[in-house]
C-alpha cells in the first residue's frame, strides 16, 4: 500500500457517494460537504466553543472505555488527539462556517472526524481507515447530534463565565471601588433628567456602579446553574437508545472534573434536550448587563465631556488620538466601545430568544446560533469589561474644583431649604437666582428668610451629600 504522503488526496466515503479528501486534512467527507454546502459568513467555530466539543469527546471516550463500550486502545487514543486540540494544536481543521446544517451536525461531525483521523495517526494508522476508528461507530459512540451540541452549549457557557466575563466583572468591580475610596471627599452635583439635582459624592457613583455590577455577578452566576444539568447520554430523542446504562451518570462526572465544575445527569433527558430556556436565561442576563453597562458607560462620558464645552468633572485616560482633523482631541474611546459591545450582546440575545422557541418535537434545530450568540456574548463582555477597567476605569482622575463649582451653583440645593422656609418660599429664591444669576445663600439673606448661621448649617455641601443609611 501506498503512504498518503504520496498522493495530494484520499477517498472517503459515506451514504452519499465518494469525495476526495485533501491528504493532509484531519477533517472527513462530512465536513468537506459541510463546507461546500454553506458558504455563509467566514465565521469559524469559536475556541471556546471547540474546547467545549473536545472536552464531551474526551469524556465520552474515557466513559465508553471504562465501560467497555469501545477498545482501550481507541479510547486511549482519541483521548490523547482530544489532549492535543485542547492544548491548541489542530485547530486550523474545524472549518464549518457557524451558519450551518440544523442542530449542528456539521460541525458535531468535524469535530468527530478530526479526531478520528488524528486518533488513527496515534496508532501508526493513516487517516481515513474509518474500520478502526470510525468517527461516527467509536468517537461517537452513544451519541448523537441532539444530545452533544445542547451539552457543548452548557460547556461552553461555563467555560467562557469561567475563563472570561467573571474575572473581568471582579477586576471591573474593584477598579470601581478603589475610585470611589479615592474620590469620596469630593462633592458634585447630582442629575436627574439631565438637569441639576441635590449634591452627591463622586466616589459614591462610582460606588454605586460597583454594587450594579456585583449584583449582576449574582444574578449571571444563579442564571447558569441551569446549565450544569446536562442531557448528555439522552442519544437521539431523549431515551437514550444505543447508550450503557451507567454512561450518562459516568459521563457527567468525568466532565465535572475535566471543567472543574460540579455537573449532573439532567432528571429528563427529553427535556434538556428540547428545552433551550437555560441558555435564554444566561442570555437574559447578559442583556440585563450589558444595558447597566452602556448607561455607565454613558455616564463617563458625559462627566468627561469637553474639555471647554462639557461638564469635564472627570478626566478619562487618553488612549489615543481622537481626530483626523482636530489636532489635540481625545475622545472617550473605551466607553464608546463598551457601548458598541453591549448594543451586540442585546442583538444577540434577541436572535437568541427567537431560536429558542423555533423547535419542533424532540428536536431545536436552531442550536449553531443558539451556541454562537451565548457564547460569544460572553466572551465579548468579558474582553470589553477587561480592556475598559485597564484601559479607562484605573486611570480616572476627578476635576475637584469643577466638581465643587457645579455643586455650588446648582439650584437643586433649594431643596435642603423646604424644611425651613417651605416649598414656595424655596421655588421664589430658585426662581430669582435662575433669573438674577445671584447665589442662593445671597437671595435667602437678602429675603431674611434665615440666619447666616442657619444658612450655613443647612447648606454644608459636606453632610447634604453625605448618604443617610
Amino acid at each position: 500500500m501506498m503512504e498518503q504522503a504520496d498522493w495530494a488526496y484520499r477517498i472517503e466515503r459515506d451514504s452519499m457517494g465518494e469525495r476526495q479528501i485533501p491528504a493532509q486534512a484531519y477533517y472527513g467527507i462530512q465536513t468537506l460537504r459541510a463546507t461546500e454546502n454553506f458558504p455563509i459568513s467566514g465565521i469559524k467555530p469559536l475556541p471556546t466553543y471547540i474546547d467545549a466539543c473536545v472536552l464531551i469527546k474526551k469524556a465520552t471516550a474515557l466513559a465508553n472505555g471504562e465501560l467497555n463500550c469501545i477498545p482501550q486502545e481507541v479510547s486511549q487514543a482519541i483521548v490523547q488527539a482530544a489532549d492535543e486540540i485542547l492544548v491548541g494544536k489542530w485547530r486550523e481543521q474545524f472549518v464549518v462556517d457557524i451558519y450551518q446544517a440544523g442542530a449542528g451536525t456539521s460541525h458535531h461531525m468535524n469535530v468527530n472526524e478530526v479526531l478520528a483521523n488524528r486518533a488513527l495517526e496515534i496508532l501508526g494508522d493513516v487517516k481515513g481507515n474509518y474500520q478502526r476508528i470510525s468517527p461516527n461507530d467509536h468517537v461517537n459512540y452513544g451519541q448523537s447530534t441532539n444530545d452533544v451540541i445542547p451539552t457543548a452549549i452548557r460547556i461552553g457557557g461555563l467555560l467562557a463565565l469561567q475563563r472570561t466575563l467573571y474575572p473581568s466583572l471582579s477586576e471591573a468591580q474593584a477598579a470601581l471601588e478603589t475610585k470611589a475610596s479615592e474620590f469620596q471627599d469630593i462633592v458634585k452635583s447630582g442629575r436627574t433628567h439631565l438637569q441639576d439635582a441635590v449634591p452627591v459624592r463622586l466616589g459614591d457613583t462610582f460606588r454605586a456602579w460597583a454594587q450594579i455590577l456585583m449584583a449582576h455577578t449574582i444574578r449571571i452566576e444563579t442564571a447558569s446553574d441551569d446549565l450544569t444539568m446536562l442531557g448528555l447520554g439522552g442519544s437521539a430523542a431523549g431515551t437514550g437508545l444505543n447508550t450503557h446504562p451507567l454512561y450518562a451518570t459516568r459521563v457527567a462526572e468525568i466532565l465535572s472534573g475535566l471543567i472543574n465544575h460540579p455537573l449532573q445527569k439532567a432528571p429528563n433527558m427529553m427535556a434538556a434536550m428540547q428545552s433551550m430556556a437555560p441558555f435564554v436565561n444566561v442570555s437574559g442576563a447578559l442583556r440585563n448587563l450589558a444595558q447597566d453597562c452602556v448607561k455607565m458607560s454613558h455616564d463617563l462620558r458625559l462627566m468627561d465631556s469637553g474639555p471647554k464645552t462639557g461638564f469635564k468633572e472627570i478626566q478619562l485616560p487618553p488612549v489615543q488620538p481622537g481626530s483626523s482633523i482636530m489636532p489635540g482631541k481625545y475622545n472617550p474611546v473605551m466607553a464608546e466601545m463598551m457601548s458598541m459591545v453591549c448594543f451586540q450582546v442585546m442583538g444577540y440575545d434577541n436572535a437568541l430568544a427567537l431560536a429558542a422557541q423555533a423547535g419542533q418535537l424532540e428536536l431545536n434545530v436552531m442550536m449553531p446560533l443558539i451556541a454562537y450568540n451565548l457564547i460569544h456574548s460572553i466572551e465579548i463582555l468579558g474582553l470589553a469589561l477587561k480592556a475598559l477597567t485597564q484601559q479607562c476605569l484605573k486611570g480616572i482622575t476627578a476635576n475637584r474644583e469643577r466638581c465643587l463649582a457645579y455643586a455650588e451653583g446648582s439650584l437643586a440645593l433649594v431643596t435642603a431649604l423646604n424644611p425651613h422656609i417651605g416649598y414656595l418660599n424655596a421655588a421664589a429664591v430658585a426662581k430669582e437666582s435662575l433669573e438674577t444669576g445671584k447665589p442662593l445663600r445671597q437671595i435667602v439673606l437678602e429675603r431674611g428668610l434665615m440666619s447666616p448661621e442657619q444658612l450655613a448649617q443647612v447648606l454644608n455641601l459636606e453632610e447634604m451629600s453625605a448618604i443617610i443609611n
